[in-house]
């Protein structure tokens, strides 16, 4: 950058087109959130300051976190925070992004348990909270439990659950899957977004997942599917009569998974719910 006037329009021009050659792919989004972050402002307020000068103080921070991008750090992390189901969650390196696809999860588990009074939900490998969190602000009367392997983890979402007020609903518990006996239910549902990577996919993840993310909420094992295998004679055990596993998979993993809920006994396979794209995406049974 030179020593003229940078303004915020400038700024976001230069930015877009230097996010560009960098593969970036929302290189405009990327500048405008970043930008906003640096500014203290919604993004939408970029809009009517497009001709207002950036104070060196500023660009400096933003030519900072604008390199991190650059070199494929997610945007969330950078600025610590991303959007799902409308809610703001905080996130670090320590748990997974949030995505869009996830979020019919949500809608799924808030369908079954709109005919229960109280509904007992778990959500196993919770990561920052997100799923759970938003399901105890979206059913007040259900009472939720949310385990993690990651330490760090359960750090990031207690502090979700203390930030949208619902840290009395959900009690987190630091195991692997079900093992913790505060997660023998029964429950309602039992609700997971597992690792579904296979060993072989890994290395053709985007770069800025592949680098930054966490890669033991990312990857299964050789066929993607051994989490989900695990999870489902666990859910068999501890869901309550009638009660339903909800678990997000790739779309590559569709079948096995399918496959992995039929062979387990006191489960009976649901259909497979498609994401936006139409793809599949939630793969479901139920307890007889």
């Amino acid at each position: 950058m030179s020593d003229d006037i940078w303004t915020v329009g400038r700024l976001l021009t230069w930015t877009t087109d230097w996010l560009t050659t960098k593969g970036s792919e929302s290189p405009r989004l990327d500048a405008e959130v970043l930008l906003a972050h640096v500014r203290g402002c919604q993004r939408i307020m970029l809009y009517t300051a497009f001709d207002t000068p950036v104070a060196e103080a500023e660009r400096a921070r933003f030519r900072g976190l604008v390199k991190r991008r650059g070199e494929g750090e997610p945007v969330a992390y950078l600025v610590g925070s991303r959007e799902f189901f409308s809610l703001p969650f905080a996130v670090t390196s320590a748990v997974l992004v949030p995505r869009p696809e996830t979020e019919g999860l949500v809608v799924r588990t808030i369908d079954l348990c709109k005919p229960l009074a109280a509904p007992r939900i778990l959500d196993v490998g919770t990561g920052s909270g997100a799923i759970a969190v938003t399901l105890a602000k979206h059913l007040p009367a259900a009472r939720l439990a949310a385990t993690d392997i990651s330490p760090a983890a359960l750090a990031v979402a207690r502090d979700n659950a203390a930030r949208h007020g619902v840290a009395d609903q959900i009690e987190f518990v630091e195991c692997d899957l079900l093992a913790d006996p505060r997660a023998a239910g029964p429950w309602d549902v039992i609700v997971s977004n597992p690792p579904y990577v296979r060993d072989d996919e890994f290395e053709s993840l985007p770069r800025d997942v592949r680098l930054h993310e966490p890669k033991a909420a990312l990857v299964a094992g050789p066929t993607g599917v051994e989490i989900v295998a695990r999870l489902a004679a666990a859910a068999a055990e501890r869901l309550a009569p009638g009660g339903w596993l909800i678990v997000e998979i790739g779309p590559h993993v569709a079948a096995a998974a399918e496959a992995a809920l039929a062979a387990v006994p006191g489960l009976v396979p649901g259909p497979t719910l498609p994401d936006m794209a139409g793809l599949p995406r939630i793969v479901q049974a139920r307890k007889a």
